[in-house]
């Protein structure tokens, strides 16, 4: 995945990206959402002027690096494009129907994922167009024992068209492993631990 770096108040977020959708799917997430959220530092992020992380896959030789301001939506892109060209631009993500086709097309929906994966406790509470679910104490798919299962599902629109994601969370509020379904399919696409979800995150 990444290696994570940021100023010193992402520390919090390290303890442990915005969907448009239908109206109709939103609905008041439950309890849980906010929990974990806060767990993971949710109070303290508007204190953060910047981030700073690179995500890395080195067996797809993919890297890339961010540089994302929230107060603003300012974001800061080094890699490559499609083509394996390199590129580094900045951009606001509010004037992003202004931006070329790389921006919106590639660089935009990979500072989506990426940011998604640094920050995902964060987007129980942030994506308002995805539906969680506290569905009780389930075993572990990993570990042994059993753990609180929350399931997040996306909307058939947007950068995650029908992803679920299954969380398995501890009593103290911190994500022990997690099961993720590309487009909701019925055989999981990945199951990892937490810390395993770091392995491709670096934050500065």
């Amino acid at each position: 995945m990444t290696n994570v770096s940021c100023v010193p108040v992402i520390r919090l977020l390290l303890l442990g990206v915005i969907v448009l959708a239908a109206t109709s799917w939103a609905q008041k997430p439950p309890p849980i959402s906010e929990q974990i959220a806060k767990t993971y530092g949710l109070d303290s992020f508007s204190q953060i002027e910047r981030i700073r992380y690179t995500f890395n896959v080195p067996e797809f030789k993919l890297s890339r690096t961010w540089v994302w301001e929230p107060k603003t939506d300012r974001v800061s892109y080094e890699g490559k494009d499609k083509a394996g060209k390199p590129v580094k631009l900045t951009y606001l993500r509010s004037q992003l129907s202004s931006q070329a086709a790389v921006v919106k097309d590639e660089i935009d929906p990979a500072f989506f994922n990426d940011q998604y994966w640094l920050l995902f406790p964060l987007h129980l509470v942030w994506d308002s167009s995805a539906k969680v679910e506290d569905t009780g104490m389930h075993k572990l798919p990993l570990g042994k024992g059993s753990a609180r299962r929350v399931v997040v599902t996306y909307p058939a629109e947007g950068y995650s068209p029908g992803d679920t994601w299954e969380l398995f969370v501890g009593i103290d509020n911190r994500i022990r492993e997690w099961t993720y379904r590309h487009g909701g399919s019925a055989k999981p696409t990945g199951v990892w631990s937490w810390e395993q979800r770091s392995d491709r995150k670096s934050v500065v």
